[in-house]
């Protein structure tokens, strides 16, 4: 499977959206701020189209469809536009599909259960979930030990910031890292695009050097 778009990126802005003309303006702020990859959660019946939407007017941001559950969802976000897809967990089903579809998708995973099989699905770029209540860093390098001749790496997601990122990007077994504080669920609702493009801006010097600087 087909993963590079997956791994583009150092840095994912993790979404929830809850109206349509928010998604275009959402967009360019992570840009301006420096952030070119997001994960629009399926989590709002508005998910889908903001996902067509703003791969229509802004085709240079990277657009991925998060909590992917459903073997339907997968054919709904690639008529959309996405640019890949993750879920929560390891469905063989969704595995397939999108494989099937020449797709990109990064399964979920919490247990060295799960990586084996998405191993057995051909997956190797998988999304550690959630990555801080399971145990964060320490968990994902002790976890991953066995499967690291097989060059799989992950994208943790779940309780990621600024005062953790860097210890996860410098591991070498991590692709990407993924987090909600960028553009919280609240600040898209306040459509308060100053601090997300100060958060993206954050979030950016982080994953690709430089000092981070003081949000308001």
């Amino acid at each position: 499977m087909n993963t590079e778009v997956l791994t583009q990126h150092r840095v994912i802005a993790v979404l929830t959206i809850d109206s349509v003309e928010a998604a275009v303006p959402l967009a360019h702020a992570l840009l301006e701020g420096g952030v070119a990859a997001m994960e629009m959660t399926l989590r709002t019946p508005v998910a889908v189209e903001a996902i067509r939407v703003v791969k229509k007017e802004i085709p240079e941001m990277n657009v991925g469809a998060g909590t992917i559950l459903t073997v339907e969802q997968v054919d709904d976000v690639i008529a959309a536009g996405a640019d890949f897809a993750v879920a929560p967990g390891t469905n063989p089903k969704i595995i397939q599909c999108c494989a099937a579809r020449g797709f990109p998708f990064g399964p979920g995973v919490a247990t060295p259960s799960d990586i084996e099989v998405a191993i057995e699905s051909d997956c190797r770029i998988l999304k550690y979930f959630p990555a801080e209540t399971l145990g964060g860093l320490k968990h994902l390098k002790n976890m991953a030990t066995p499967y690291e001749h097989l060059d799989v790496r992950f994208i943790p997601l779940g309780g990621i910031n600024t005062q953790n990122a860097r210890l996860y990007l410098d591991e070498p077994i991590v692709a990407a890292i993924g987090g909600s504080w960028i553009a919280s669920r609240k600040l898209i609702q306040q459509q308060n695009w100053d601090q997300i493009r100060i958060n993206a801006k954050d979030a950016a010097l982080i994953a690709y050097g430089g000092s981070v600087g003081k949000s308001v």
